[in-house]
């Protein structure tokens, strides 16, 4: 069997040792993927491959009365043809919590777009056409698409038997999970309120949109097994959920990560990977699925849509004095992460705010809406809509500056949770606030020049709608605190491998994970870590895959942390190592060892790097150092199910906006011309990465706040807009200048005293654009997207 071409190759990074952490050390992936030479997993490619294609339901719920493939088997270039009862073995079900997702639709369809057929032909257009002609009955089933008709007496059953763990604390079975969070008295605080204001919130569903959809290619082994090449989030989570399915051990699906195109989240759960495996193994040959546009917005879970109730009470020299709210978050027709968003939600539902009386509840649906799990910030990002919202209309009320007003009440270090847990690092929640307010603004009518008004810089831009009659500027601002790794008692752990060896006659370490790069640039911080700690200066790093132990998700925020925090520990085990080694075969006799030595051991690897690779090279000369270890941080614990105390979260991240916006009020047209950010980092690992992320998660926040949204039929439950054309994203032209003020305070329990970073400013950018929205037209304008009949009235 002839091999795979274009599978992910080793990055080498090489140059100086003074490229270690705090260095803004450019990716060695970056040249690849601008010039469009970097393979990504729609790029693979197999000699004798064949194409996959996965049939999808047209209706949200039915009961599936009868599935005719005969014609589609007959139809020549079809090598395979699978339904359910094709499957392997009894297990048939997966999740990323919570088992409940068929391999394929079995008695009945629960969303529209759920997988229920799968074909293998020698085209991908053969494929597609043989899909048409299978041939399937539907009985259609009442509609589950909100809480009301979810809970109501007599309600249809999404799972009509649930077998998981949350099942036992859950009012009723269409309710995933249900989190509340109560501490102090939030009635009796209540009636010692001055003011107290209440609102009720809109979240819309928002698509991760990434640029590059499901893909992968499957290569049966002439073992019995399966090696898969595919874009995921988490390699050895995808692999604990297709083995069983397959009816094989672990150790003979071998997982190798592909190039990924963006993930946000919406690679966590399984797309395409058992089904590829499935073709591959049934016919013998390997089986390549890539999904266009309109199958990637089906074929991954979305941001729960969210409605929200708060109300806040104050003193009127504008202390909090309580929060009483309720969250309902759509998880749609299966469980994906919905238990973990409901405990994300529920926990940071305050806000970065000291609130000593809560009364908050979170729960998640089942529904017969699309499925919705994890994306970028899950569930802080609703509860900071709703939160930020409230803050700027009781400082309105109470005739303060709603700056101040949030400062007044910012939590700090020491500070308690409505948890009970403590925050034992620094939280610089006032100082960010005054650091965002300070930036300068934008200069006012920017449009205007001597030729006339540049349409470009206008609401609405190259449509050329206005020239600046009725339009006018807002200032909003928002501040968020998400969580920093997997909480609740998850064992979150990562793996590292380091090799140490001579090659060419240069000391040069390897470093091997299964950490998912996804963009966010780990492949660069794993390098400078180990040039930091082991002094070298040539760094491979190696492809991820399944042969080293799990490096846990590309999410939360908590790569760097945790992953990074394997990588250094170690290197400097390895370094250990290396001392012993170096010790053993010279003593103190070799100068140059000795020198290395010294500065090996005072940490003075990166400034003093010469010395230190003449003496690796020297002690390593035919020898070489290689260990793999795992590496975890402090332990957190579940949430009580009753009162929601508990230590339930490893690490928080900050972020403050600044939003000025240019909105047209006749014809409700929104410019945001800034977003300014402020955002405690811990230590810049790599300060232009750094600016990078925050900058990448400002922008997916401002589509939220102004232009994202999945639609669904509430009548039907099927999707409206599953295409770019419909489903509008920020372009060049839509994002406004994003200046970073990056502030660094470490965390002591951190490696290097980081912070998880990628999050937290996309809470605080949507608020802060609908408060610039609400400074310039006076409206209230309580859920997102904000679109122009919001605006106008019409």
């Amino acid at each position: 069997m002839t091999g795979v071409t274009r599978t992910p190759t080793h990055l080498t990074q090489g140059g100086t040792t003074d490229a270690g952490i705090g260095a803004s050390t450019l990716r060695p992936d970056g040249t690849l993927k601008v010039t469009g030479e970097f393979a990504y997993s729609s790029d693979l490619w197999h000699e004798d491959m064949l194409w996959g294609f996965t049939l999808r339901s047209t209706v949200a719920h039915a009961e599936i009365v009868s599935i005719d493939t005969s014609e589609a088997l007959a139809q020549s270039g079809v090598y395979a043809v699978l339904t359910y009862d094709d499957l392997p073995t009894d297990v048939k079900n997966y999740g990323l919590e919570i088992q409940d997702t068929p391999v394929l639709a079995h008695g009945k369809v629960r969303h529209h777009g759920e997988p229920v057929a799968l074909v293998a032909a020698d085209h991908p257009e053969t494929a597609r056409r043989a899909a048409a002609k299978i041939r399937i009955e539907y009985a259609e089933l009442p509609l589950v698409t909100d809480e009301e008709s979810a809970t109501r007496e007599g309600a249809p059953l999404v799972h009509e038997n649930r077998d998981d763990s949350h099942a036992g604390h859950v009012p009723h079975p269409n309710i995933v999970h249900r989190q509340p969070i109560v501490r102090g008295d939030a009635e009796a605080a209540a009636r010692r309120a001055d003011v107290i204001v209440s609102g009720e919130y809109v979240f819309g569903m928002q698509d991760q949109a990434f640029l590059g959809p499901e893909s992968g290619l499957a290569v049966p082994g002439e073992d019995g097994g399966v090696d898969l090449y595919v874009a995921t989030q988490w390699l050895h989570s995808d692999l604990r959920q297709i083995a069983p399915v397959l009816g094989l051990p672990e150790d003979k699906v071998r997982m190798t990560l592909s190039g990924v195109g963006g993930a946000f989240g919406g690679r966590e759960d399984l797309s395409m990977q058992i089904h590829a495996c499935l073709l591959a193994l049934r016919t013998g040959k390997p089986v390549k699925i890539v999904y266009n546009r309109f199958e990637s917005f089906f074929g991954h879970v979305h941001r729960h849509p969210a409605k929200l109730r708060y109300e806040h009470g104050a003193t009127k020299d504008g202390k909090l004095t309580h929060l009483k709210c309720r969250i309902v978050l759509d998880g749609g027709a299966y469980a994906s992460a919905s238990p973990a968003v409901v405990g994300n939600a529920s926990s940071l539902a305050v806000g970065p705010y000291v609130v000593e009386d809560v009364d908050i509840e979170a729960i998640a649906l089942y529904s017969n809406n699309p499925p919705c799990g994890a994306m970028r910030g899950f569930g802080a990002v609703q509860a900071c809509f709703a939160y930020e919202a409230q803050m700027d209309k009781l400082a309105k009320k109470l005739g303060m500056d709603p700056v101040a007003f949030r400062q007044l009440n910012a939590m700090e270090q020491g500070s308690l949770l409505p948890t009970g847990q403590e925050v034992d690092s620094p939280a610089p929640v006032a100082e960010l606030l005054r650091r965002v307010k300070a930036m300068p603004l934008p200069p006012e009518h920017q449009w205007e020049t001597t030729e006339g008004a540049d349409v470009r810089a206008l609401p609405g831009g190259l449509s050329n709608t206005t020239h600046g009659e009725d339009v006018v500027r807002g200032i909003g601002y928002a501040v968020g605190i998400k969580n920093v790794g997997f909480s609740e008692g998850f064992d979150d752990y990562s793996t590292a491998r380091v090799r140490m060896e001579v090659v060419g006659g240069e000391a040069v370490a390897t470093v091997h994970t299964a950490m998912a790069e996804v963009g966010q640039g780990g492949v660069t911080v794993h390098a400078q870590i180990a040039r930091t700690e082991l002094g070298v200066d040539q760094v491979t790093i190696h492809p991820a895959d399944t042969r080293v132990g799990s490096a846990g998700s590309t999410s939360a925020s908590r790569q760097t942390y945790v992953t990074g925090g394997a990588v250094k520990n170690t290197c400097e085990h390895v370094r250990e190592k290396v001392l012993e080694l170096g010790r053993r075969k010279f003593g103190t006799y070799h100068p140059a060892w000795a020198t290395a030595e010294l500065l090996l051991e005072a940490g003075k690897v990166v400034t003093d790097g010469g010395e230190v690779l003449a003496g690796l090279a020297d002690v390593l000369e035919g020898e070489a150092v290689d260990l793999e270890l795992e590496w975890r941080h402090r332990p957190t614990e579940p949430f009580d199910l009753r009162t929601g105390q508990g230590n339930g979260h490893v690490q928080y991240s900050f972020a403050a906006h600044r939003a000025v916006v240019e909105v047209d009020t006749g014809l409700g047209l929104v410019k945001v011309i800034e977003l300014a950010c402020a955002q405690d980092v811990g230590k810049a690992l790599n300060p232009l990465s750094v600016v990078g992320q925050i900058q990448g998660g400002t922008t997916q926040g401002l589509g939220v706040a102004v232009m994202e949204e999945i639609i669904v039929d509430p009548k039907t439950a099927k999707v409206r807009n599953p295409s770019f054309t419909d489903y509008l994203i920020p372009t060049i032209l839509d994002t406004p200048t994003i200046p970073v003020d990056v502030l660094e305070l470490a965390d002591e329990h951190a490696p290097y005293g980081l912070r998880g970073i990628g999050e937290a400013p996309t809470l605080s950018s949507t608020p802060a654009v609908l408060a610039a929205i609400r400074n310039a037209t006076g409206l209230e304008l309580n859920r997102t997207p904000v679109r122009p009949e919001h605006l106008t009235g019409t």
